[in-house]
């Protein structure tokens, strides 16, 4: 089962957040270690101790720096996919439109042809209407008619190769 739009959305939401709230404690971890060596460097002078933490407080800024450029790379890819996707959703929807005014199918067609283009049977289709399962079947053979096909398969063949 495909995640729906908002889930994506909301996965990567928590996924951010979560990466930022790791920067923030290393930043947090890393000013920590740098006043830490910069008050003993103070009182002890530069030891191994002091050069350890040191070491540590630039590895950790490091970390910070570079957590912070990932999340924003991620991000700024994420909204690259995300207007691809935008952009192919509404060229399909925008192409089902233009085949199915190629076709002249009735808004009812069009309606009923969409439904099995999502892969709804005939019975679906009309409890999903509130129409007769015949006038469905009826519905669907003009549309098979129209558009040069004998069957579900072959109407979605269709729009997949346009798409290839």
């Amino acid at each position: 089962m495909a995640a729906e739009p908002g889930q994506v959305q909301s996965g990567r939401d928590r996924q951010v957040l979560l990466v930022a709230a790791i920067v923030v404690v290393q930043a947090v971890a890393a000013m920590f270690f740098v006043a830490d060596a910069l008050g003993d460097a103070g009182e002890h002078g530069i030891t191994l101790h002091v050069a350890i933490e040191a070491l540590i407080a630039f590895a950790l800024l490091a970390g910070v720096i570079l957590g912070a450029r990932h999340t924003r790379l991620l991000l700024a890819e994420a909204r690259r996919r995300e207007a691809a996707l935008k952009v192919a959703r509404g060229a399909l929807a925008e192409h089902v439109s233009s085949r199915f005014g190629e076709w002249e199918l009735t808004p009812a067609e069009a309606e009923v042809a969409l439904f099995a283009l999502k892969g709804c049977d005939a019975g679906e289709i009309a409890r999903l209407r509130g129409a007769a399962q015949g006038t469905v079947r009826a519905q669907l053979s003009s549309i098979y008619a129209k558009a040069g096909v004998s069957s579900q398969a072959g109407l979605v063949s269709l729009f997949f190769e346009d798409l290839l």
